[in-house]
């Protein structure tokens, strides 16, 4: 049973920030820490401090040959359950992570090479030079130094979908990033089924982590090794083609040069600039969030129907009595358009010591697509707010005022204001223009037929090309995230 069904939440995966385990067996995704890096939200922030001074001080303690030290660190990590991620068969139990294991892990990251040469920099790293460390591993070990940051949200979305919280429940522990030790503690915790429940945002976890073993000595090692053999006179591995030239196989190089990590150990050591080229490349190419179908898959549950979605706000009557209901079917909507690039939606969010409310804000962590050109464009953006006017009458100066009082440039100036349809919409665009141009406030209305057109712009996006149509003069179909209407509509406000 998903979290979704247990809690009788009426959401579907694609509606939801978190990913809806099953309360019970595992989920196959893991949490890869390379995620949580260059994500500019506060959330991802403080998980990424967390985690490299937790790793900082393991190196530190292997550099300084201080075992007790690193024992103490290592050994507190413990199997975390309460995510429900990994392949465990039947009901969770953690993969592997257990005292024996971290004993290996400790001692094997005491003798390795890999620290001491320099390159051990990050969590993830361990998977590619330490014996006995995976994603699995690396996902567990995550969990355990960012449970505070766990926590937290699933308290938040607790407090949004109304799931219940149990008082004094054993935190685990939980990594101080201040004094670098573990603290543990009693909490108020979901626990659905007698053990307690981490909801963990969807847009940080993968199949798969970003640094793999495989790719690296594949694609950065072994053309480095190539080179090196096809200079060496004395190589065995070169060949000589009809034509005369000279190669060497990767085949031949995986042969010759493949083998355990204590192996990529060495032959990183004295090729430094290998890794950093792939680490750099890697910063620069971070692997995208799982995209909607790819949760769906994982989870169990049913793919994404915009049109359905879009569908359950146009049917809800407008008016007054019905706007709670609005309100639900927009924020279901705009969580499953607006992902990977809008998340950790807070609803009804409280503003200036609670005097001020707003309907749905959403934390922009969009460094592409239409939420990241604003970001460019020097507009403050770093919560996009989001007001809902169950009306079918004129919008006018109050309701605009409203969500404007929401904005400030440490918040980001940038809101959706939805309402069903306008009896002199140019009129109020007009009034979002002139609030763009004086108080570089930008509002984008978006009434039924826009979002109408808006979703049709989304499936658009995400219908897969045909190879078999020929090019044509017809404009490009959308990309993921474009949101051309919402292009127009802001750039109607400055032009």
């Amino acid at each position: 049973m998903r979290v979704s069904e247990h809690y009788k939440l009426s959401r579907t995966q694609p509606t939801l920030d978190f990913v809806d385990v099953d309360v019970e067996n595992d989920t196959p995704v893991y949490i890869d820490p390379s995620s949580l890096k260059n994500l500019p939200d506060e959330w991802s922030s403080q998980c990424h401090t967390m985690l490299s001074t937790f790793f900082h001080s393991v190196v530190d303690a292997i550099n300084h040959r201080d075992q007790t030290r690193l024992r103490e660190l290592l050994i507190r990590l413990q199997e975390p359950n309460e995510t429900h991620f990994g392949l465990s068969k039947g009901k969770s139990r953690g993969r592997a992570l257990g005292p024996h294991l971290v004993e290996r892990i400790s001692n094997n990251l005491a003798v390795s090479k890999a620290a001491e040469t320099g390159l051990l920099e990050d969590l993830e790293d361990t998977a590619l030079f330490i014996e006995g460390i995976g994603r699995d591993i690396v996902s567990d070990v995550t969990t355990n130094i960012i449970r505070g940051m766990l926590i937290s949200y699933t308290q938040s979305m607790a407090s949004m979908y109304g799931m219940p919280l149990l008082d004094g429940i054993r935190s685990g522990l939980v990594w101080n990033p201040s004094n670098r030790e573990w603290e543990e503690g009693n909490t108020r915790m979901l626990v659905p089924v007698g053990t307690p429940l981490l909801l963990v945002p969807k847009a940080v976890v993968r199949h798969d982590l970003l640094l793999t073993k495989e790719d690296y000595f594949r694609n950065y090692l072994a053309p480095v090794l190539q080179d090196e053999e096809l200079d060496n006179p004395a190589s065995k591995l070169v060949q000589t083609a009809k034509s005369g030239r000279k190669y060497v196989t990767k085949m031949d190089i995986e042969i010759e040069y493949g083998g355990n990590k204590a192996k990529m150990v060495d032959l990183s050591a004295g090729r430094s600039g290998v890794f950093r080229a792939y680490k750099e490349d890697k910063r620069r190419n971070p692997s995208p969030p799982m995209e909607h179908d790819e949760l769906s898959a994982a989870t169990g549950t049913k793919p994404v129907n915009f049109q359905a979605l879009l569908a359950e706000v146009l049917e809800t009557p407008p008016g007054l009595e019905h706007a709670t209901t609005y309100h639900k079917k927009v924020h279901a909507l705009l969580s499953a358009i607006f992902y990977p690039w809008l998340t950790y939606p807070v609803v009804e969010h409280p503003l200036n010591e609670s005097r001020k409310r707003v309907d749905i804000t959403y934390t922009n962590r969009s460094t592409d697509g239409f939420f990241g050109w604003v970001t460019r464009q020097g507009h403050p953006s770093s919560h996009i707010f989001v007001e809902c006017k169950n009306y079918n009458s004129e919008l006018g100066n109050p309701e605009l005022d409203q969500l404007c009082g929401r904005f400030s440039p440490l918040r980001g100036k940038v809101g959706l204001l939805l309402c069903r349809s306008l009896t002199d919409k140019e009129k109020f665009l007009q009034r979002c223009r002139d609030a763009a141009i004086t108080r570089h406030e930008f509002v984008l209305l978006l009434d039924d037929s826009d979002l109408t057109a808006l979703v049709e712009e989304v499936v658009a996006s995400y219908a897969p090309e045909d190879p078999d149509v020929e090019a044509t003069e017809e404009p490009e179909p959308p990309s993921p995230g474009e949101f051309r209407l919402l292009f127009e509509r802001f750039r109607g406000l400055v032009s």
